[in-house]
């Protein structure tokens, strides 16, 4: 096949039409019908073989395949059936009918199929729709659409986009200049210059100009179409730009959001996995793994059945929660997109640490406190710089500006502003010795730091706890945990985790150690998911727990949720999550913070104060992936006040 293929289904050996048409024949004729014979065999064939396969039916028994399968099959697996039988143009050709024809149309399907379809399959779509029906598809499609959506669905049906190969180097910068002026840098929409640039221009063409519009707009394309079209018209140019991006998380994100929720959009899966089954499959799984930490596969057995689950199974080719045959692969490309770390950006300006000190200490000496002025001071300046401001307000005027920020403000506002103002290290000590007096213990709080913090953090924080409650984070943490926990938060307080990148041979054999540790009856499973978790550095982890799956055929998250139980599976778990991806890690933290009745505003200040300068952006984007809401919006209606409006600038935007 070449290794440029990356479907599912491909030629069948050994392939012999005639023989093949007779089984179908057998499997239709008298009373019922062999359906798991049917799906079998047709979901095994490239497209091309099945076209063989119904010229021979007709050929040896004078009769048309797909009128006889329409007469066996029922429901929906036989549209997948007659689906998979139909040519790929015929296909889209049908799903186009179906979308345009009657009362309402379906502006979702025409927009999937138009927006990710190359100029030959264009070409092939306009062809087989006129000979299946005898009518014109732009015509039709000109006669149920309206507006800016009506013009760029004609733009993509003539299938003049330039090839991939073409990129004028001399007019990417430019295309990205008119696309901004003709949306963001003027009031109203140039819609018709959006058209014409993302219609025509080839990929790889676009791909640049997306790169140097983000740098033009500081922002990117998307937030830019989302903020300046709206309706189907927004909807179809998205997703022309995520095809652009890429095809197989276009096509990923369709196929979940098909299935998620009440209900299943079966027309709209049975589409994509006959389309894609020959083309991209195995990329549109590897996509759909790393974006929603669940297989394609499983999300297809969770929310079918019968028949129909088996063919769209069979054509989905794999679990790669279960086989791990491409999720290591993934799991590569997504930790590199994610040690891609893009800091928040924190605009520091160059006045002289005397005004900024001035500007806090004049606020503060008013009969009422001036909680604006100290919100866009703190919340405008980096941690160094605050450290500065510190030191000057004590040197020039004597006072302790903690003090003084401590007696003029309150509850969360006072907490946020003086967690801001003190250095990594002593918020980090002090967030857990909050998380450690009283009553009970915040086991979450104490997992969250210590597993998310490298060896520098961690010893600094262990000083700053010293220096702060003059006792030792270990003696602390002995006194208030126990068992493996204790074991596990003091292995980790030590700050001494391996920095080494991953070393191949060495994780196959901490791999194996794992796995042997979760089939062996000895009950130190604990002890030896410790001894490798908590000491490893995290780029070896990394090829750790892909190994792992080769080992077990599980994932290591699998095994720690089902093996493991109360705090000892909750460190682990965050280890491994953090490890894998510790932005969602945060992410779910800040949503678990917020989400139904009351707010846990130690953990959102938490989490806003100590990663604000380090990967909140990055945050923000899992939080938005995940949710299907943003931060920022999360924010907004879960506080209130002066306090919602620093959390909201620390947040840095709206996505």
């Amino acid at each position: 096949m070449g290794k440029e293929f990356r479907g599912t289904v491909a030629d069948h050996p050994d392939f012999d039409a005639g023989s093949d048409a007779e089984a179908l024949y057998d499997a239709m004729k008298g009373f019922g019908s062999d359906k798991e014979a049917i799906l079998e065999l047709i979901a095994s064939r490239s497209n091309a073989q099945r076209q063989e396969i119904r010229a021979a039916y007709k050929s040896q028994f004078g009769k048309d395949l797909i009128d006889d399968l329409k007469y066996e099959l029922t429901g929906k697996f036989e549209r997948l059936i007659v689906g998979l039988m139909r040519p790929p143009a015929y296909h889209d050709a049908k799903e186009i009918k179906d979308a345009i024809k009657g009362a309402g149309t379906d502006e979702k399907c025409l927009i999937e199929i138009l927006a990710s379809r190359t100029n030959e399959q264009i070409h092939n779509l306009v062809a087989a729709y006129k000979d299946a029906y005898d009518r014109d598809l732009e015509e039709d499609v000109i006669g149920d659409t309206s507006g800016h959506f009506k013009k760029m669905l004609v733009v993509l049906l003539q299938g003049t986009r330039e090839e991939d190969d073409v990129v004028s180097e001399d007019l990417v910068e430019q295309d990205a200049q008119d696309l901004y002026d003709a949306g963001e840098a003027q009031w109203g929409t140039d819609e018709a210059k959006f058209i014409m640039l993302l219609g025509n221009r080839s990929v790889t063409h676009l791909q640049l100009v997306f790169d140097e519009y983000q740098k033009i707009a500081e922002k990117s394309i998307e937030d830019s179409i989302k903020s300046e079209l709206s309706g189907d018209f927004e909807t179809l140019m998205l997703a022309v730009v995520q095809c652009i991006r890429s095809k197989p998380m276009f096509f990923a994100r369709r196929l979940y959001k098909s299935m998620k929720g009440l209900g299943t959009a079966d027309n709209t899966l049975i589409r994509i996995m006959v389309c894609r089954s020959e083309i991209d499959m195995l990329d549109i799984r590897e996509c759909f793994r790393l974006r929603y930490e669940k297989s394609l596969y499983n999300m297809i057995q969770d929310d079918t059945s019968g028949d129909y689950k088996r063919t769209l199974l069979k054509l989905c080719g794999g679990d790669d929660d279960i086989a791990g045959e491409f999720f290591p692969e993934a799991a590569q490309i997504a930790y590199k997109m994610w040690e891609i770390s893009a800091m928040t950006k924190v605009q520091v300006g160059d006045p002289h640490v005397f005004f900024q000190q001035h500007a806090l200490y004049y606020p503060l000496c008013r009969p009422r406190t001036d909680e604006d002025t100290i919100i866009d001071i703190v919340a405008n300046r980096s941690n160094a710089q605050r450290q500065e401001i510190r030191q000057t307000f004590k040197s020039l005027l004597g006072r302790d500006l903690m003090a003084d920020l401590k007696s003029e403000l309150s509850k969360n506002l006072e907490r946020l502003i003086l967690g801001l103002m003190m250095t990594p290290a002593e918020f980090d000590a002090k967030m857990m010795k909050k998380a450690m007096e009283g009553a009970g213990t915040d086991e979450h709080a104490l997992i969250e730091i210590l597993v998310t913090r490298n060896n520098q953090e961690i010893q600094e924080m262990c000083s700053a706890y010293q220096n702060a409650y003059k006792k030792s984070l270990e003696d602390a943490i002995a006194s208030e945990t126990s068992g493996h926990f204790k074991r596990i938060l003091i292995s980790l307080a030590q700050g001494t985790r391996e920095e080494d990148p991953a070393d191949m041979a060495r994780a196959l054999e901490d791999a194996q150690e794992l796995a042997d540790a979760c089939n062996a009856d000895s009950g130190d499973l604990e002890d030896r998911f410790m001894s490798i978790l908590c000491t490893r550095s995290f780029p070896h982890l990394r090829r750790v727990f892909q190994e792992f799956v080769r080992c077990s055929n599980k994932d290591i998250e699998q095994i720690i949720k089902k093996e493991m139980s109360g705090d000892i599976k909750n460190a682990m778990f965050a280890i491994v999550r953090s490890v894998k991806n510790q932005p969602s890690y945060f992410a779910d933290r800040l949503y678990k913070a917020m989400k139904g009745l009351g707010t846990d505003d130690r953990a959102l200040i938490r989490i806003m104060v100590s990663r604000s300068e380090i990967d909140l952006f990055n945050i923000r984007k899992e939080f938005k992936e995940t949710h299907d809401a943003s931060l920022h919006e999360f924010i907004q209606g879960d506080t209130s006040g002066d306090y919602r409006k620093i959390l909201l600038i620390l947040c840095g935007g709206e996505d």
